[in-house]
């Protein structure tokens, strides 16, 4: 029994061992020095419940602290390199937003351009909604960066998240939970340190779920024009979890509409002044999809990524799906992508089942909770059985049971029920600060462990220069981005041809190019067969061209020399 103890304990992490040390502390305080510790606790919570009374100013000060806080540890966690597939095709989105259209021409060379997550017929472009994208684009023009976009999406979620729960708790626990938001996500999180996105969708839902409330009570033009807002950015960031969250929010709204809760304002002053600019907002965003799916598929009623799906993709969306017969590619990595990794990941078996369910349970807890949030399960129920909790509890389970549902997912694809998270942490908090043990403050000091367990986590994280729990997530390669700029400083474009070994890494992909293919400074391409790099290099005879190895010496280039065989 002790070498049990003893190994158990050489597994631990020890950020566990630091969690463990400061609950100890705090429950030894409220427990020995219960009228001491009170009022502590009260007069550092004093200045907060000051400022969380001037809701506007709250709001305006979590934004820009957000911004603050993350530009102050640019020395220890750098502006971001992309490195995941996504990404690149984000940036895509980003880029040909920022040149002012929606999609780019096909290429006659797109052969040798060919990558993951773009579509090449009858666009180039990317096959992820516009919203991330937007945010990209926005950092992009205003500040030539598109990083500084996902750090404004981020400060702009965690406000609206702050803006969403004063309409549902008192002033100072929507303080509360607007900051347990803005650590969790504005510092150590891919959400921040990334280009995959997750803040645009969960500024969305927050938008919608802090509206319906404010409807209710008030039934103002401003606020249905906000809950339209919401749902056109959840309709194009994450349609599918979007369309789960709209779900029950849409039936909430059609019961006040039909009367069914209490309101003082009548039937013609809610259709007036609520339904009609809702629906304005509402048939105006179904128009621009439809403009979208049109200007980069040819179909209104053709989604981006449902193209993207039938072009490349032989895996199915749904646990449930069966895989189809094996398609043949223009390049090797795609063969292995598509065909074999992707394939293998999960072939319908109980045990690929659980193997995914694990790793979702595992990647969602690290994105949305930490060490701290354990000490709030005593007062989960108690917020789970709130009737006025109904709404965000039904979010959550319909968000997570729409999760676990796919075979591919990120707890980023969640990011509409962000809001609905951190409403019932917060209100678990609520509850646990009521509970008292034999007249101590036990609860009151567990609510302030949890919440120093997460600036210590973060705090950790940021020390070790971790961006995220997730270390892949964020962890691009700097290498590529090393050469890119570079060449940017020398006379004259330049093509890249990207050469890879057999041992290569199907997820370390390199070509990857913007929105602007032949007037670029600097291209991507792949080395195919020998009759298909003929064309490419006699399409670009003028440029400079160069080969790159990513498997053998990453940042060393040389002249091209064609390869004598496929």
């Amino acid at each position: 029994m002790p070498q049990f103890f003893h190994t158990l304990a050489a597994r631990l992490p020890d950020e566990l061992y630091s969690a463990l040390f400061v609950v100890l502390a705090f429950v030894l305080a409220s427990v020995l020095f219960p009228h001491l510790t009170r009022r502590i606790l009260r007069a550092a919570e004093a200045p907060f419940s000051r400022l969380a009374k001037r809701k506007t100013l709250a709001i305006m000060v979590l934004f820009f602290a957000v911004i603050a806080l993350r530009l102050a540890l640019l020395h220890q966690l750098p502006v971001p390199f992309p490195g995941i597939h996504d990404e690149y095709s984000y940036l895509l989105l980003g880029d040909t937003l920022a040149h002012g259209r929606l999609a780019n021409p096909s290429h006659p060379m797109w052969m040798s351009f060919e990558s993951f997550h773009i579509n090449w017929f009858p666009t180039y472009s990317s096959k992820y909604p516009p919203g991330q994208g937007a945010a990209l684009a926005l950092g992009q023009l205003l500040f030539g960066l598109p990083w500084a976009g996902v750090v404004l999406s981020v400060a702009a979620m965690c406000a609206a998240i702050l803006w969403m729960l004063q309409a549902w708790l008192p002033a100072r626990w929507a303080l509360l939970g607007g900051a347990l938001a803005a650590l969790k996500f504005g510092i150590v999180s891919y959400w921040i340190n990334s280009y995959w996105g997750g803040a645009v969708a969960a500024f969305g839902g927050a938008l919608a779920l802090g509206a319906m409330p404010r409807i209710v009570r008030h039934a103002r033009t401003r606020d249905a024009l906000l809950l339209g807002l919401g749902l056109a950015i959840l309709a194009n960031t994450r349609p599918y979890e979007g369309l789960l969250f709209s779900i029950p929010v849409g039936a909430w709204f059609v019961w006040w509409l039909a009367g069914k809760t209490k309101c003082a304002i009548g039937l013609r002053d809610r259709l007036l002044r609520v339904l009609t600019p809702l629906a304005a907002v509402l048939l105006s965003t179904l128009i621009f999809m439809g403009y979208y799916n049109w200007r980069l598929t040819g179909n209104a009623f053709l989604f981006p990524h449902v193209l993207n799906t039938r072009t490349y993709r032989t895996t199915g969306l749904f646990l449930w799906d069966r895989q189809k017969p094996p398609l043949q590619y223009h390049n090797e990595q795609f063969e292995d992508f598509y065909n074999i990794w992707e394939r293998d990941n999960y072939r319908n078996t109980w045990k690929d089942f659980r193997k995914v369910t694990a790793e979702k349970l595992a990647r969602s807890g690290s994105t949305y909770f930490w060490w701290g949030a354990v000490l709030l399960l005593p007062g989960l129920p108690f917020a789970f059985s709130d009737r006025k909790m109904r709404l965000p509890v039904l979010l959550f389970v319909l968000g997570a049971a729409g999760t676990l549902v796919l075979i591919w997912s990120m707890p980023h694809y969640a990011a509409p029920v962000t809001c609905a998270i951190f409403l019932l942490l917060v209100q678990a908090i609520r509850h646990l600060r009521a509970m008292p043990l034999a007249g101590r403050p036990a609860g009151v000091a567990l609510s302030w462990a949890a919440a120093g367990l997460l600036v210590m986590d973060v705090g950790a994280g940021v020390a070790k220069h971790r961006c995220d729990p997730l270390e892949w997530t964020c962890r691009g390669d700097p290498s590529r981005a090393a050469i890119a700029e570079k060449l940017s400083r020398t006379p004259g474009k330049h093509l890249i041809v990207v050469r890879y070994r057999e041992e290569h890494n199907v997820h370390d992909e390199w070509v990857y190019n913007g929105a602007e293919i032949d007037s670029a400074k600097v291209l991507w391409a792949r080395e195919l067969d020998s009759e298909q790099n003929a064309k490419l290099l006699a399409y670009f005879k003028d440029r400079h061209v160069l080969l790159v190895e990513p498997d053998r010496y990453n940042t060393e280039l040389i002249p091209y020399t064609p390869s004598p065989g496929p």
